[in-house]
């Protein structure tokens, strides 16, 4: 067998190079759309609004914590508050695990919060394919929080039943409000 010498420039032949600040040039990386941090008021929700219909999905990271009462956070798409929504649940505290599920509801559900003045749950929200119009919008959600010794971490999934690309997301607690410095990032995720 015969081998063949090869150039540097046959290699990256028909490879466009671009700079590695350039936003566009990186395929599987997460560009920041919009940030936003409750204030002294507190917030009974989050809304991010005009999302972009650049990316391939969406992600949303969140530290938060609720006012007055251990609450659940939800999600809502396009201001739609019908039973479009279905949603599952593991989670686990340490000493025992459970589950959860839900059709036909008119939210996700995303995981628990805390009331602790100095303890906040973290999540991590994946909303895939979110502007395909031939499909409904699968969401995958990571949550947790712990309290020295105790806490939980849940895996939670679901779907909303709409072909419609995302164009609105709405958090909200089931009780009370987010309280003061609860902060939301959403990103867009280029695959």
């Amino acid at each position: 067998m015969a081998i063949t010498s090869l150039s540097t420039s046959s290699l990256v032949s028909g490879v466009k190079r671009k700079r590695f600040w350039d936003q566009n040039a990186v395929a599987n990386s997460y560009f920041s759309i919009a940030t936003t941090t409750v204030g002294a008021g507190n917030a009974s929700n989050i809304e991010f609004t005009n999302i972009p219909q650049t990316y391939t999905h969406l992600q949303i990271r969140g530290i938060l914590r609720n006012t007055t009462a251990l609450a659940n956070n939800r999600i809502q798409f396009n201001s739609d508050t019908g039973a479009n929504y279905s949603w599952h649940e593991l989670y686990g505290d340490g000493a025992s695990a459970g589950s959860g599920a839900s059709s036909g509801a008119s939210y996700m559900y995303a995981g628990n919060h805390p009331t602790t003045s100095s303890t906040f749950a973290v999540y991590v929200i994946d909303i895939l394919d979110y502007r395909d119009t031939n499909k409904f919008k699968t969401v995958r959600t990571l949550s947790g929080y712990d309290l020295n010794g105790s806490g939980v971490v849940g895996l939670r999934s679901g779907n909303w039943r709409s072909t419609s690309a995302i164009t609105s997301i709405k958090l909200y607690p089931s009780s009370n409000s987010f309280a003061q410095y609860s902060s939301f990032a959403l990103y867009g995720v280029l695959a």
